[in-house]
């Protein structure tokens, strides 16, 4: 695609020959994602979406700051009392909750505030009886 378009050409008819031309000696076959279907286009935009999927590809996973890393964690631990097998595994999950938020709790982390209170031990073993009946 180094000509130059000449005088007198319609520019489209000459991109539309250049494309033909291209698509004839085969330059196409060849390309990333050729024969695969096309993204979903009902999802809404994100501005970031190049960057999610360089990281997906690289897999990076993306680093959150620490106290909100610790909330994801509490909730991570709340879905493992439901699927939990003995009342002894909930209470395991949840002292080990504890003690990170505890110390989160004595020594703030950098970012954003914890915001985060120990759960109650009981409260989630009556909350997994309740599930597992």
């Amino acid at each position: 695609m180094t000509e130059r378009k000449p005088p007198g050409v319609d520019f489209e008819s000459f991109v539309d020959k250049q494309i033909r031309e291209a698509t004839e000696r085969g330059e196409f076959r060849n390309l990333a994602g050729f024969g695969k279907p096309l993204a979903d286009d009902s999802a809404p935009y994100d501005e970031l979406w190049w960057v999610k999927g360089k990281l997906h590809r690289e897999g990076v996973a993306p680093v959150l700051p620490p106290a909100l890393a610790l909330r994801k964690e509490a909730e991570d631990a709340l879905e493992a009392v439901e699927r939990a097998a003995s009342e002894a595994e909930v209470r395991r999950i949840v002292a080990a909750v504890n003690e990170k938020i505890a110390e989160a709790v004595r020594l703030p982390p950098p970012g954003p505030p914890l915001r985060l209170a120990s759960l109650d031990v009981e409260e989630q073993v009556r909350r997994w009886r309740s599930l597992s009946r």
